[in-house]
This record gives structure tokens, sequence and C-alpha cells, in this order.
């Protein structure tokens, strides 16, 4: 039976959306194409219609989830954001017990290294953009501003991924706590 071109963007999207959770969850490496299909309710064949390997899609969907504006407004609500705004909505127990749909970098940063580097460039190039967004955030001249971002971004991330690795809920929470309180000494 042939896909009509709003069916076959359709299936692309919902391939896309699947993947995008399933990366986060799981890592790149976690999942094979398979069950990217299956999830998505699609056949195994039909994915090489779309994407010409899993990399490609790995790549896209970095690229798609890293590149997408707005992404300060998404996660607090406001279209602009204090740094305190940030910090406080970013270490959340929420976003911790959520990986499928956080933040890419928490959740895949260690695997990226070992990915293509299609994967690799668009993980350098959204975190460009997310310094450069974070940057603007931050009072002072542009060079302190982009240090200070590097070191909340750093920081941020680095806090989220160890409060998902250690199995002591209180010690979870402690690093999200701590963390969100030094970085608030700092702005």
């Amino acid at each position: 039976m042939r896909v009509t071109r709003e069916q076959a963007a359709a299936n692309r999207e919902k391939i896309l959306e699947v993947a995008a959770t399933l990366f986060r969850e799981r890592g790149y490496d976690g999942i094979g194409v398979a069950d990217i299909m299956k999830r998505a309710g699609l056949t195994h064949g039909g994915f090489y219609g779309h994407f010409t390997s899993k990399d490609d899609l790995a790549a896209e969907i970095t690229s798609r989830v890293l590149g997408r504006e707005g992404w300060l407004e998404r996660l607090t609500g406001s279209p602009n954001p204090s740094l305190a705004d940030v910090v406080r909505n970013y270490l959340t127990r929420r976003h911790r017990d959520d990986a499928g749909h956080g933040c890419l970098f928490a959740a895949l940063g260690s695997d990226v290294v070992r990915q293509p580097r299609s994967v690799r460039r668009a993980f350098t190039e959204g975190l460009r953009l997310r310094i450069d967004v974070l940057a603007r955030v931050r009072m002072g001249r542009a060079a302190a501003r982009r240090r200070k971002a590097l070191a909340t971004m750093a920081g941020l991330v680095g806090a989220l991924i160890l409060s998902r690795a250690v199995d002591d809920p209180h010690l979870s929470d402690d690093i999200l706590e701590a963390t969100a309180a030094s970085l608030a000494r700092t702005y």
C-alpha cells in the first residue's frame, strides 16, 4: 500500500519523537532501529525510507533537540528568565527522574564521545547555541558572561548526571540542592 506524502512526513516525525525519548532513556547504543520502529508503531523496513542509518537518525535528533529555539522559556515558563529561574527549574527531581524528556546533554553527554563525527558535531553546535543563550542571561562583559555560562552549564549538567547515577535518593537530592545553592552564589 502506498503512503501519502503527508503520512510519510507524519511517520518520520513519529520516528524522531520516539527515538529522541529512547536515546535519552537508554543511550545511543542502548536501543536498536527495530525497537525504535516498533515503539513508533511502524515496520523495521520503513526506517530506511527516512534515514540512511541509525547514526543519521542520531545526528538529526541531536541537532534537532539541541538546536530548538526557546529552550530557556520552555524550561522556566518565562520569556526573560533570570539565572535563578534557570537553575531552579533545571535542578529538580522531576527533571532528574524523566531522562527521556529531559536534557540531552545530561542524558547522552558521556555517550556522545563514542558516536560518529556527525553526532558529535551536532552535540558541539547545540552546546555552543545553549552557551550563547545562557550567556545572555548573565550580566557583565561578553568574555566574563561566556565563561560564567560555560561553568554554569557544566555545573547544571554535571549535577543532573550525578544525581541520576547514585542509588541513594537522599544523596541524589543533596546533589541537586547543593549545586543549586552553589550556583545561586554566582548570580
